[in-house]
């Protein structure tokens, strides 16, 4: 417990990856001075005047929402980069009318999960399938299922 503040400081004053810029300064829109530059006098700390430090705080200010916009862009690339690296490996499943597939029962739950329950349950028909990736499902009857299923949790069925 005694840790937790030096903890959350080092937190805050950390640069993300995907921003480059600490959570402090997003928030405050200045950067934090570290206690133990106090201690040991570092070139910022000696390099402090009071009417110079004034005049650029107010401009810190005045650019932290602009500062702020530009971490929110930063983030989206970011993000878009981690998706196109995680994507390059997923192969995309595609099923046309007609096809039998089983589904997860884990995401359909229709049946208890248990250890030794069954993972897959069917088979079912596609009726129809989009280029998103839904397929409709249609029992042994023909009768239809009412709800809509990704291809990621079904899989063909070989009799």
């Amino acid at each position: 417990m005694e840790e937790l503040p030096s903890v959350l400081w080092s937190y805050r004053t950390t640069p993300r990856s995907a921003t480059q810029e600490t959570p402090f300064s997003l928030t405050y829109g200045s950067e934090a001075v570290v206690p133990a530059e106090f201690i040991t006098p570092s070139p910022r700390i000696g390099a402090y005047a009071v009417e110079v430090n004034e005049e650029e705080r107010r401009v810190d200010l005045d650019l932290a929402e602009e500062k702020r916009d530009m971490a929110a862009v930063k983030v989206a690339i970011y993000k878009n980069i981690l998706t196109s690296y995680y994507n390059a490996r997923v192969k995309h499943l595609r099923f046309s009318p007609g096809d039998q597939v089983l589904r997860k029962n884990s995401v359909s739950r229709a049946e208890s999960q248990g250890k030794l329950s069954p993972k897959w349950e069917g088979p079912y028909r596609i009726v129809e399938s989009s280029q998103n990736g839904y397929c409709k499902l249609a029992y042994r009857d023909g009768s239809r299922v009412l709800r809509t299923w990704h291809a990621e949790n079904l899989r063909l069925y070989h009799p």
